[in-house]
């Protein structure tokens, strides 16, 4: 029992206090309530050496809260001063360097470069002449590589050596050629891959993609506008230059942004060029292409359509052009009154509207320009040109919803309507069944420029003033991009 109290009697003394503070840093011990010489700081406010303290503790995910203290055994005695009222506080920008890791000791720190030190002198042994010489004479054994070779061997065998590490080398660099090119995208990516060209550019293969390339070349090098900066062409004073990339991969680019309809982001990081550049290339070869094979006669003499007149047609030989008219979907517009004139009914959406004409062997001949959606074939058919090409001896064969009979200057081809009579006649069911199967090929011909991606989603209206040409663009790519649309009429084309 006195064991007992005189245990109690010491550790009633150690306490100082009910209340105690601890250290926070790892494998430290120290409390207030055993210890009244040690003292106890907080966190400083200073984002800076706060950071530092936490880096310096090496405690993981740790977030000291206002009562966290660290003990005076960390720091360096003489960065503590002591107040008026007698309390122990830390300098301004003091660091806790001292912990049970380092054995509480600082590293001894590494003598600067700048540092002079003192040189220790070697004693140089005594020698005479006699022992330099037999040294110089054993140096001359041991490397002999001063020598003149008794024979020409060695010399074979080191230019053998260097033809073997030229081959080498020339490897190398092929295998470094080769994946470069296979890192940056280009015409060589399509070389050899039908598949991909068809996925890239529509094209049906890579000998018709060169076969456009080769129609087309002399305009690219001779003719070609480029769109840049205002302020880049204020300041030029010498003809454009052309960009980093060839004109072969330029239209490989416009084609993939048409075909496949990647973001300019996407094609840029392809191409290794910025996406301004990537923005410029596409509108450069819009209006080129636009221009170029637009100014080529799209519209087809009628001795040169009977010509190549397919079988099919025989009971419409005067037929000159099959239209059909097509939507694109875009973005709605914020204002109330565009709203109203591009909401189609038909489609239940804003669109864009255009009118394409197809010759009866598949060719596209007439594109017009995109209207609001909410305009009729009838007026399409008025406003786009096409009855100034029309002649009294051309024949239009249409869908019953082209009201244009009485605007059309020739005869109109038409599925019968029932008007007031309660049942068609044979004759016309006969007439409304062959017009209807002809028909069906000017829609396979629009699918087909639909197949470009750049249609499948709703068209920005950012993109509005370049959006006619691009898709009159698609249009004119569809006659050299594909075959015929019945593989019968492959012979006349």
């Amino acid at each position: 029992m006195s064991v007992f109290r005189v245990r109690e009697r010491r550790l009633a003394y150690q306490r100082v206090g009910v209340s105690a503070l601890h250290c926070c840093v790892p494998l430290c011990t120290v409390s207030s309530r055993y210890n009244s010489e040690v003292s106890f700081h907080s966190f400083p406010v200073d984002s800076v050496v706060r950071a530092q303290w936490l880096q310096k503790i090496r405690r993981d995910n740790f977030t000291p809260t206002k009562n966290t203290r660290v003990c005076c055994r960390h720091f360096k005695p003489d960065e503590f001063y002591v107040t008026a009222g007698g309390l122990r506080k830390l300098k301004k920008g003091a660091i806790p360097l001292y912990f049970e890791w380092n054995g509480y000791e600082l590293p001894t720190p590494r003598p600067s470069v700048w540092d002079r030190r003192t040189r220790v002198e070697i004693p140089v042994p005594e020698s005479d002449s006699d022992a330099e010489m037999e040294t110089a004479s054993e140096a001359e054994k041991d490397h002999d590589y001063c020598l003149v070779p008794e024979t020409g061997a060695r010399a074979s065998d080191l230019a053998d050596e260097n033809d073997a590490l030229r081959r080498r080398i020339g490897e190398l660099e092929e295998q470094l050629e080769a994946l470069q090119l296979r890192q940056r995208f280009g015409i060589e990516r399509l070389y050899g891959s039908d598949e991909d060209v068809r996925f890239y550019t529509r094209f049906a293969s890579y000998r018709h993609l060169m076969a456009f390339w080769r129609l087309i070349e002399p305009a690219v090098t001779h003719k070609m506008v480029r769109i840049t900066s205002a302020k880049t062409a204020a300041a030029r004073t010498v003809p454009h230059q052309t960009t980093k990339l060839r004109p072969i991969d330029e239209l490989l680019l416009f084609l993939m942004y048409l075909s496949v309809g990647f973001p300019l982001r996407d094609l840029a990081e392809r191409f290794s060029i910025h996406r301004t550049t990537t923005s410029r290339i596409i509108s450069s070869w819009t209006h080129f292409l636009y221009c170029l094979l637009g100014s080529k006669r799209l519209w087809i003499p009628p001795e040169t359509v009977k010509a190549q007149l397919p079988p099919e047609f025989e009971a419409f030989p005067d037929t000159q052009v099959v239209l059909d008219c097509t939507e694109l979907f875009c973005q709605t517009p914020s204002s109330l009154l565009l709203q109203s004139e591009v909401f189609s009914t038909y489609k239940s959406h804003a669109t864009f509207k255009a009118m394409i004409g197809m010759a009866p062997h598949g060719a596209v001949t007439f594109v017009s320009g995109l209207y609001a959606g909410s305009m009729s074939d009838r007026e399409i058919f008025r406003l786009s040109g096409i009855i100034k090409l029309l002649k009294p001896d051309m024949a239009i064969m249409v869908d019953k919803g082209f009201l244009v009979d009485n605007i059309a200057p020739c005869k109109v081809y038409q599925p019968a309507f029932l008007h007031s009579k309660k049942q068609m006649s044979g004759e016309d069911v006969r007439q409304t069944q062959s017009i209807a199967r002809l028909r069906v090929h000017v829609e396979r011909c629009i699918r087909r420029v639909k197949e470009n991606k750049l249609f499948d989603k709703d068209i920005p209206l950012s993109v509005c003033g370049n959006i006619e040409e691009l898709f009159s663009v698609a249009c004119f790519l569809v006659n050299y991009q594909n075959g015929p649309l019945v593989k019968a009429w492959a012979a006349r084309e």
